[in-house]
């Protein structure tokens, strides 16, 4: 009688070492690759969130915690509803004042004005926003300075109770920043001037350096 033949499985062959070396070296590489093209974004998100400068540092004052814009409805300059949660995306320099506008509000508009200029090339990462309070439309002497300006009408309360002003100050004093992700992070000194004004400017450029991996211009 004769026996079945006997069968085997095939033998997968091992590669060769060499091919083995030079798939590890190969991985190695790309990971070494993406290290190198991620490093700038990591170093930028490192240094905005986790080594954030001290107020010392800064020509203002650094909001701890941070404080989310509300979800809030304002009117544009057209009367049209917006949310202020819709103005993520950008870094927002903002001025508070009765809709009115005196002179020292007048100031601060032409201030917020000369700051973003003096951005040069980063000005596109910044929005000038004017928080009107009151019902009425802006004064017609004021349509040179608010060339670039966004206007927003709403109401006092609606705005305390998300901005704060210095103990003893009015809301109306000061400037503030809020951050692209939407954070209000930054409280400038009360009633500036253009010396104030060039401090600020220097503290956006830092702050935006910090960010420049991030962060792009437009919404």
């Amino acid at each position: 009688m004769t026996e079945p033949a006997s069968t085997s499985l095939p033998m997968s062959e091992s590669p060769p070492p060499a091919d083995v070396q030079r798939t590890r070296r190969g991985r190695w590489k790309l990971l070494l690759l993406l290290l190198v093209t991620l490093a700038p974004v990591i170093a930028s998100y490192f240094t905005y969130y986790v080594i954030r400068p001290q107020g010392e540092n800064f020509y203002g004052q650094l909001i701890s915690p941070q404080v989310e814009l509300p979800d809030l409805e304002v009117l544009d300059s057209q009367g049209k509803a917006v949310n202020l949660r819709s103005m993520r995306g950008q870094w927002l320099l903002i001025t508070v004042a009765d809709a009115a506008c005196d002179a020292a509000c007048e100031n601060r508009l032409y201030l917020s004005r000369q700051i973003h200029i003096g951005l040069g090339p980063e000005q596109a990462r910044l929005e000038r926003v004017w928080l009107s309070l009151g019902n009425q439309a802006a004064p017609e002497r004021l349509a040179k300075v608010l060339e670039g300006t966004t206007v927003f009408r709403t109401q006092d309360a609606a705005i305390s109770s998300w901005l704060q002003p210095e103990s003893k100050h009015q809301l109306s004093d000061h400037f503030y920043l809020v951050d692209p992700q939407g954070y209000w992070m930054m409280r400038f000194p009360p009633d500036p001037d253009v010396k104030a004004a060039a401090s600020i400017k220097r503290t956006l450029n830092r702050l935006m350096r910090a960010a420049k991996f991030w962060d792009r211009p437009g919404r």
